[in-house]
């Protein structure tokens, strides 16, 4: 499973890349729902710098509402500084005179809620973009390139795959709906394998690995189920072109959703060796315009270009 992506964020790289251009109206949509409340989207903090100096009507819309919801999640984060600082504080008054049990442990809880609303705090306010603000977990937003009218399109998506029809109970039914397993293309799969197909930029993807595996010791030697967290980084440098599977999810009276997820498939030696059982698979730059342009009565010609994938060394580290 593909745990979490470092990815382009900014969708002016596959303008640059491909000369796709953007559906401004999806992201428009998207930022407005979320400065109304109507959606709780997850969007990387790079993925709202691309509109940072806008350069039309429709982009300067787009600012405006990530301004506004910037600018409400602060007076949020500064009421809770304010709650905890004052919890803080009654809780050092009550332990001057009087050590309990109730006072130290609400020290320690108000302590950790400060740290990490003051984090929070500055990276709301931060310009200067770091490599996190590029990464994705399941649930956040990305940019996906994808052919609409014989255009290559790049729309925001959520990552995690809700198939059009289907409840939207299957987001928790089945969480892990953010990968697609090669394996199940044409079973849970088929109403997007050959339909609708896209491809996420990534530069480097994460996975949790089972710690005994990872160290190649016994399990036994570890707390059960503990896990560590890898960096793979294709050696080359260059960036993966992975292949997706996406979905425009309806239904009456909710707003509309597009979402996507990443194809698995078995991983190469090197993964496997680390302790993982799964791997993206990056398509060649060649055969982006045939998997973006999907026939369903040809499956096999899908097959084969995510056979013909790249084939980069991955190497790997704990992440940080």
């Amino acid at each position: 499973m593909c745990y979490s992506a470092q990815i382009q964020a900014d969708y002016r790289k596959f303008v640059r890349m491909f000369g796709a251009t953007m559906d401004i109206h999806e992201f428009a949509r998207l930022f407005f729902e979320r400065a109304e409340g109507v959606s709780k989207a997850k969007i990387p903090k790079a993925m709202e710098a691309a509109f940072a100096s806008p350069q039309n009507d429709a982009e300067r819309e787009i600012k405006t509402l990530i301004d506004r919801f910037n600018a409400e999640q602060s007076t949020k984060l500064e009421q809770e500084l304010f709650k905890q600082k004052k919890r803080l504080a009654d809780a050092e008054r009550t332990l001057l005179t009087k050590t309990t049990r109730a006072a130290t442990e609400s020290r320690r809880i108000a302590s950790d809620k400060i740290d990490a609303t003051m984090r929070r705090l500055a990276d709301l306010e931060r310009i200067d973009l770091k490599p996190r603000d590029s990464r994705i977990f399941p649930g956040s937003y990305a940019p996906v390139m994808v052919i609409e009218n014989g255009q290559r399109v790049v729309k925001p998506m959520r990552y995690q795959c809700r198939i059009a029809g289907k409840p939207a109970s299957y987001d928790v039914k089945y969480p892990g709906t953010y990968n697609a397993r090669r394996d199940n293309l044409e079973g849970f799969w088929k109403q997007c394998f050959g339909y609708t197909h896209g491809v996420m930029l990534v530069d480097v993807f994460y996975e949790n690995v089972s710690k005994a595996k990872f160290e190649g010791t016994l399990s036994e030697t570890h707390a059960r189920d503990e896990n560590v967290v890898l960096e793979f980084r294709p050696s080359n440098g260059e960036l993966m072109h992975v292949a997706c599977l996406w979905s425009r999810w309806t239904a009456p009276g909710k707003p509309d959703l597009l979402s996507f997820a990443a194809i698995t498939d078995e991983p190469p030696p090197e993964v496997a060796a680390a302790g993982h059982d799964r791997c993206i698979i990056p398509i060649k730059p060649r055969n982006i315009d045939a998997w973006l342009n999907p026939d369903a009565s040809n499956l096999a010609s899908l097959y084969t270009i995510l056979d013909d994938r790249d084939r980069p060394y991955y190497e790997h580290r704990l992440a940080a």
